[in-house]
């Protein structure tokens, strides 16, 4: 019995202000649902965070609905559990309707309580999804103020399930959580202080797997749980990450896994070089993905982002190596307690590459009298 194992799409998401869901439609719709096409798996497991934020725009519902039309059109059933940016109350909707036709939502703790059940031949698997909760949540449904932290939340709440298990079939957790020990990307919030939102992985031995979303880079967590990350790179120091999905398979006693990688439309990356260099590049190859790019010039290079960016469409920033120097190196040491006059003088031979004019400094004093004096 084949499964996907996907999560955190976060339809709607925005990369330094310009919009991803032209990339998230191109993964979708030539990436993924063509595999599932192709691969027939019996469901699709989405661990959370299908949105970006809890009010998701309409173009973002729009494409869910789409590929959630795609996949029941192919007759493969559907399981999504609400993550911490999906608004699990408007998620919920239709929910007990698209139930009767494969499509389960998790939006609410007691949704872990009724397992969904997969059969193919003499193959059986249970599919336990669990929300995103936060400590509150669990306090109030398992009737106990004294729990403090993630950790214990999703031990009393495990163990709520461990009665359901089939000994006959086999056991799929869906959770959207912070497992101990795995690495985060900038592209995350934090759902934790101090470690009081970390699960430890042990808790997900009872299942023969544990899907699991939140973090963004692809990684296992213990011995049954693994994260299969988000299908796109969401800042540049997710720009060493395989991005993908896992493509899983029981056979009755084990679950295989195998993570698929895919190419985005645009990738995300950072480029250093010289400006000259660049600027060259740029104008033979024209770059279509969203770039950061660092300037190694020994100099200040004037306007370099309004220079680059017709060869660079999608460019996120321009840095400089030497204006950070500037800033924070031994230049920014060497002005340390000079006075205003010093600091004015050295910028404007180090960065404008010009000596100070007498009624330059003239007109410095003059404003700077005038600010003092306020």
């Amino acid at each position: 019995m084949k499964l996907f194992h996907t999560s955190d799409w976060h339809l709607g998401r925005m990369l330094y202000g310009r919009s991803l869901l032209q990339d998230q439609q191109w993964f979708l719709e030539q990436v993924f649902l063509p595999a599932v096409e192709r691969e027939r798996p019996a469901c699709v497991l989405i661990a959370g965070d299908i949105y970006d934020r809890q009010i998701a725009p309409t173009e973002a519902i729009r494409l869910f609905d789409s590929a959630l039309s795609r996949l029941m059109s192919l007759g493969t059933k559907v399981c999504v559990i609400s993550g911490n940016h999906d608004g699990a109350g408007r998620m919920a909707l239709l929910k007990q309707a698209l139930s009767r036709s494969g499509v389960y939502f998790a939006t609410e703790l007691s949704d872990a309580l009724a397992p969904v059940l997969l059969e193919e031949g003499e193959e059986r698997l249970q599919l336990f999804l669990l929300p995103y909760f936060d400590t509150a949540q669990a306090r109030e449904f398992l009737g106990d103020g004294s729990l403090r932290g993630e950790g214990p939340c999703m031990e009393r709440l495990l163990e709520q399930l461990l009665p359901l298990f089939d000994p006959e079939a086999g056991h799929v957790l869906l959770s959207h959580c912070f497992a101990a020990g795995a690495q985060t990307s900038d592209s995350e919030s934090t759902l934790f202080v101090g470690g009081s939102g970390q699960v430890p992985p042990s808790l997900f031995d009872p299942f023969d797997y544990a899907a699991l979303g939140h973090l963004h880079g692809p990684q296992p967590a213990g011995k049954k749980g693994r994260y299969s990350g988000s299908p796109l790179k969401y800042s540049v120091d997710e720009e060493r990450q395989r991005k993908g999905y896992i493509q899983l398979e029981w056979d009755g006693a084990k679950m295989s896994q195998e993570f698929v990688p895919c190419s985005p439309l645009r990738d995300v990356r950072r480029v250093k070089g010289l400006f000259e260099d660049l600027l060259r590049t740029g104008e033979e190859h024209p770059c279509q993905d969203y770039v950061e790019l660092v300037l190694e010039d020994s100099a200040p290079v004037m306007l370099a982002a309004e220079r680059l960016r017709p060869f660079y469409p999608n460019l996120l920033s321009v840095s400089n190596l030497w204006m950070a120097a500037t800033v924070t190196g031994e230049r920014a040491a060497k002005l340390k307690g000079q006075n205003e006059r010093t600091v004015l003088t050295s910028f404007l031979k180090e960065v404008c590459g010009t000596e100070a004019e007498p009624q330059d400094l003239a007109l410095f004093q003059e404003v700077l009298e005038e600010l003092r004096a306020e």
